[in-house]
């Protein structure tokens, strides 16, 4: 059974990501990689929680919804003390990403820690946590969306690997497409390792061209999964309605 502490967990590898390269790498290519985040214990934590419906608030069966075939559960509050830690302790760093895409496209700016995010959700209106956490078998996959929840967007999110790719699972690759204006949209595909994390926009990055920045929509989805099960977590910093 999963541990139930409330202790804030250790995740050290917290304290070495460069968010100089990661912010680089969202300009350059859409989405950035982080190397691993969650040891292979706490990647079993958060399978783990799966199963137990009392730290979940809402269930979604994707079929039922045409999204795709798989299941993703969103966790209530209080959120576990992993997926709390996650959120607030990434958070600074993505809040400077934003902040600068938000300087050279004119939009209003994001708060640098997460509790005051938070605040601004409820403001307007937007109380339920989105960190999630999503299971794929065999045929399982997701269509491209974006994970919106309300008019408050925060601009980034995250997805860390629970499982270990041509181990637990075949196929089920994250896959990112970029719809360039008046050009054919770009897919990207991305295998991210055990524990490790992929960081990505919710809807739209800034890019240079010849009158300056513009507005790149981008959706993201997973390809079919074709044998064993792929559980990813997402962490989402804006709330939903």
């Amino acid at each position: 059974m999963a541990p139930t502490t409330t202790d804030v967990p250790a995740l050290p590898a917290l304290d070495g990501l460069d968010w100089t390269s990661i912010g680089t790498a969202l300009d350059r290519d859409g989405y950035a990689t982080t190397g691993r985040l969650l040891d292979p214990e706490q990647c079993a934590e958060m399978i783990d929680l799966f199963d137990r419906d009392e730290v979940f608030r809402s269930t979604v069966e994707m079929a039922r919804l045409s999204f795709g075939e798989g299941r993703y559960r969103y966790f209530a509050d209080p959120l576990p003390p992993l997926v709390q830690t996650l959120r607030e302790r990434l958070y600074p760093g993505l809040a400077g990403v934003a902040n600068r895409w938000a300087d050279v496209l004119g939009e209003d700016g994001w708060p640098a820690e997460h509790p005051d995010l938070v605040e601004r959700c409820a403001a307007a209106g937007q109380h339920k946590p989105t960190p999630l956490v999503l299971r794929y078998g065999p045929t399982g996959y997701n269509c491209l969306h974006q994970d919106v929840y309300g008019d408050l967007t925060f601009p980034l999110q995250l997805l860390i690997m629970l499982n270990t790719p041509d181990v637990d699972f075949t196929g089920g690759e994250s896959v990112f497409v970029e719809q360039r204006p008046r050009q054919q949209s770009r897919p990207m595909v991305v295998r991210p390792g055990l524990g490790e994390g992929v960081v990505f926009p919710v809807r739209y990055r800034p890019k240079q061209g010849a009158r300056g920045y513009h507005r790149v929509q981008m959706r993201h989805g997973v390809s079919a999964v074709h044998t064993g099960q792929r559980h990813v977590l997402g962490v989402i910093f804006h709330n939903a309605r």
